[in-house]
């Protein structure tokens, strides 16, 4: 499905407010209903699992470089809220913070959200970020209708934002509070795996993106609009919101995930 929840009016666009959440952003733009349709949820994927030991698989991505032990010592991954919170408005700047983030669970939401977008469906209901205004238009009918240009707008102001973001800032938070994102990935079913490799991974994926700069064709067989190609419709959920973002929107996306892959992959050279 290509469809987005439809927003309420007073909601505010996503922005990328963290390293990490600029893939998990993403994800919150991943369903566009129609008029008549009903608010669901996806499932999350994995179950939570009891115990949490380090990760012994093949660690092809570690991050590099630990927490800044000169900040103190990180806070329990459930009462992390206002420490990530926090740091995120000294990088990105309160506003934007208190403006774009949704308050709780921030860690756990975001480590949910970017280990759902290679699926078909994101957890709705978990996602970090509130979605964007406006609602979706398309032009024609059930049988055959094309996504307005118009809905490419009401991004503009999240990609207004996210042009001016200092990566490098926004990704030593990342860096920061990576033992908990590990422990927030270990808790949702993968003890002896490593988020940043599930992250990179997913970069990749979103950056395979095509980009589609034609009318896009869209059908509705049932409630929601589907994407009338197959090839494109069966493409995972983070790439079909790509495109459904534009072309030039999707152009700004891909750069700062290019800048955020760089960063979260410079292993310093051993000595």
């Amino acid at each position: 499905m290509v469809e987005e929840l439809f927003d309420k009016p007073t909601n505010k666009p996503l922005i990328g407010v963290a390293a990490a959440v600029v893939v998990a952003a993403i994800g919150g733009w991943y369903y566009w209903h129609s008029h008549n349709a009903p608010q669901s949820k996806s499932p999350v994927i994995a179950q939570p699992s009891e115990s949490v030991p380090a990760p012994e698989a093949n660690i092809e991505h570690p991050v590099p470089a630990g927490p800044d032990v000169s900040k103190g010592p990180l806070p329990e991954l459930n009462e992390s809220d206002k420490a990530i919170g926090d740091a995120l408005g000294e990088a990105a700047g309160s506003a934007a913070v208190s403006s774009y983030l949704v308050p709780e669970s921030i860690i756990r939401h975001i480590v949910v959200t970017v280990d759902n977008l290679p699926r078909q469906k994101v957890a709705v209901d978990k996602r970090p970020i509130v979605p964007a205004p406006g609602t979706f238009v398309a032009a024609g009918d059930e049988l055959h209708a094309t996504l307005e240009a118009q809905n490419f707008q009401r991004y503009a102001p999240m990609i207004d934002v996210l042009r001016k973001v200092d990566m490098q800032r926004l990704a030593a938070v990342y860096l920061r509070f990576y033992p908990l994102f590990q422990k927030a990935y270990q808790d949702l079913g993968y003890p002896n795996d490593y988020f940043n490799d599930r992250l990179v991974k997913v970069i990749d994926m979103l950056l395979g993106t095509p980009q589609i700069t034609g009318p896009i064709d869209l059908v509705r067989p049932n409630v929601m609009y589907v994407f009338a190609d197959q090839s494109l419709e069966s493409r995972p959920a983070g790439q079909k919101v790509l495109i459904r973002m534009g072309p030039d929107n999707a152009a700004v996306v891909k750069a700062k995930l290019t800048e955020l892959r760089a960063i979260i992959t410079a292993v310093p050279p051993k000595h």
